[in-house]
């Protein structure tokens, strides 16, 4: 359901990556079967053919609307797509596709909305709008349309096999030795969390005010917990005990009827690991990807903790001479050598697959293959102020309901993988490509 390109050039610097996000997510309808657009493959979501016009309907309400001032040319469907939904509280959508436009109707205004939005943004750079001007409108249209392009990646791998067209496959590196799980030593140190507002560079709300904290010695894993790891704790009835589960995550799981990571398929005596286009056996190598719940459960199992978002920093950012880098592996930019980030792969990599991007502490595949879950609940950090034109996108989730995520995952734009950048999400949400590791303090 790709829409129309306009190859016309725009005097604004930002306009090429604005086209490059539209290709991205363009992309991601194209291997889907017409009819499944109107599946709902995760129950606490949208149905796919929501995201298809939201991501329109957002850049038209933010810049058409929002900062050029246009008159709407389709009020219902600016209201219609405007927002996603995460519900918390068991109340899950009960639309049915006939409550949704057609795809011709959503396409034709796609359409309308990216030739108004293309025209504004061709006007001289002194008839701008402030937030247009500055990149700052541009940049949070971009990112949101990539943070989609991975939120459509993990409802479409919730998706049977004969709903979507498998595009040319990207293989997965094979690993070159078996992972030996150990911990790393962290000493004592400063972890710096969020971005100088003064800098003038681009983040989300949540990322301000750019702070140091004191982090006491401990040890983290040097990997993400792998498959083979979290199958001893199933095998040792780790989603029978009790008391490794909070009360709130045992009524979840058990009213769930969670009994295996959500990627994890039986197979008689076997499992097999849910790819995005095909069954594979289980990648005992390739990090786990669990909800927030679980993977407390295998800390407690072992003894151990999820990181605290300032611990996670230290580990990833910091080195033994006290000076922090941009990136685990220094301030080089992100390079396939360095992890599975930026739409390399549909599918995990083994976690030492990518020794080129271990932190100073030699620690592996911190940013890629799967976002990281913390301790640390989505609070506000000091200094925070809501976007003037978004008010919502961080304070209406600063409800103790949600924890901290760091690193990124395949499905992840480059750009976001920048330090100060924070993902958020339930605890009892298994969808998300999330992976872990613990410490010991």
């Amino acid at each position: 359901m790709a829409t129309p390109q306009l190859q016309q050039e725009s005097i604004h610097p930002l306009r090429g990556c604005l086209e490059n996000a539209r290709r991205q997510t363009d992309s991601l309808f194209e291997i889907l079967r017409p009819e499944a657009l109107y599946d709902r493959p995760i129950p606490e979501r949208h149905r796919l053919v929501f995201y298809l016009g939201h991501l329109e309907a957002f850049d038209w309400n933010l810049i058409a609307r929002g900062a050029f001032d246009h008159p709407s040319f389709h009020p219902e469907y600016d209201k219609l797509f405007a927002f996603g939904i995460d519900p918390v509280d068991g109340q899950l959508p009960h639309d049915v596709p006939g409550d949704w436009p057609t795809l011709e109707e959503v396409a034709a205004y796609n359409r309308e909305v990216r030739s108004r939005i293309d025209s504004a943004l061709d006007a001289p750079a002194n008839q701008l709008p402030k937030f247009i001007a500055d990149g700052t409108l541009l940049n949070v249209a971009i990112e949101h349309r990539l943070m989609h392009a991975e939120t459509l990646a993990y409802l479409l791998h919730q998706l049977s096999y004969d709903r979507k067209l498998a595009p040319g496959t990207n293989g997965t590196p094979a690993v070159t030795r078996t992972v030996d799980p150990h911990m790393a030593g962290v000493p004592a140190g400063k972890a710096t969390l969020g971005l100088r507002r003064a800098s003038g560079a681009f983040g989300w709300d949540n990322e301000f005010e750019e702070h140091t904290i004191d982090v006491n010695a401990f040890r983290i894993g040097v990997y993400p917990v792998t498959n083979r790891e979290f199958l001893a704790f199933f095998n040792a009835g780790g989603y029978d005990d009790t008391r490794l589960w909070s009360q709130e995550a045992w009524e979840w799981k058990s009213a769930a009827r969670i009994s295996h990571p959500l990627f994890w398929q039986r197979d008689g005596q076997d499992w097999k690991y849910r790819g995005m286009f095909a069954q594979m056996a289980l990648p005992l190598d390739c990090p786990v990807y669990v909800s927030h719940a679980e993977a407390s459960a295998y800390a407690r199992w072992r003894g151990q903790l999820l990181p605290t978002e300032a611990q996670w920093h230290r580990a990833a950012y910091g080195t033994p001479a006290e000076i922090e880098c941009m990136y685990p592996w220094g301030d080089v930019e992100p390079s396939a050598t360095r992890g599975n980030f930026n739409f390399q792969h549909w599918d995990p990599t083994p976690v030492n697959a990518h020794p080129a991007g271990q932190s100073a502490f030699g620690i592996y595949d911190l940013l890629g293959n799967g976002w990281e879950w913390t301790s640390t609940p989505f609070a506000p950090f000091a200094g925070f102020e809501p976007f003037p034109f978004y008010p919502g996108y961080s304070a209406n989730f600063f409800d103790g309901k949600h924890f901290v995520m760091k690193g990124g995952s395949q499905r992840t734009a480059a750009c976001m993988l920048r330090r100060s950048f924070r993902n958020w999400f339930q605890p009892h949400y298994p969808y998300v490509y999330a992976k872990f590791r613990t410490v010991e303090e």
